[in-house]
């Protein structure tokens, strides 16, 4: 997908870079860099904003009750983020597109922390949404994980999944 931007956004650039640092293995730093932000942004700053860094800080996190706590702030954003907010850091970006991840990280925290229940709504709430998904490699990776995760919700497994953001390759 090609990125249209309206206009140069710094924060989500800030985001992005240490989101890219984590990924590269200095998660430490990715981390205190989108503390940072979150405390420039605070709680009622750009939902665009919000929900980008929390969904992204939460991979950054091996213990799921602190993941749990980032993926909840992401869909909150999510709710206030609008349709011309989204396309105006991007073109082709739709909102409605982020909730089946969201939901799936919310089931993947709920598995882990042996909350089955909650972990459930929220895995048949990522599967209702999976049309939402493009058709594209990322929309296979999403559909992918959903899987994954119901599978093991129904067995019951609490273990971090291999394909989790932030697992070793």
């Amino acid at each position: 997908m090609t990125t249209s931007h309206a206009d140069p956004d710094p924060t989500m650039d800030a985001i992005g870079q240490a989101v890219a640092e984590g990924r590269a293995g200095d998660i430490p730093s990715a981390r205190r860099k989108l503390l940072a932000l979150w405390s420039t942004i605070g709680v009622t700053g750009d939902p665009l904003h919000r929900c980008s860094l929390a969904h992204y800080l939460a991979d950054l996190y091996e213990d799921p009750a602190h993941a749990l706590a980032w993926n909840i702030r992401a869909l909150d954003a999510a709710d206030a983020v609008t349709e011309r907010r989204a396309q105006e850091h991007d073109a082709g970006l739709h909102i409605a597109g982020f909730y089946p991840s969201l939901h799936l990280n919310l089931a993947d925290d709920y598995r882990r922390l042996g909350s089955f229940e909650a972990a459930t709504e929220h895995i048949e709430a990522a599967e209702a949404l999976t049309p939402r998904l493009p058709q594209d490699s990322y929309g296979d990776l999403v559909r992918g994980a959903i899987q994954e995760v119901s599978d093991a919700i129904a067995a019951q497994d609490r273990t971090r999944r291999a394909s989790a953001p932030g697992s070793p390759a």
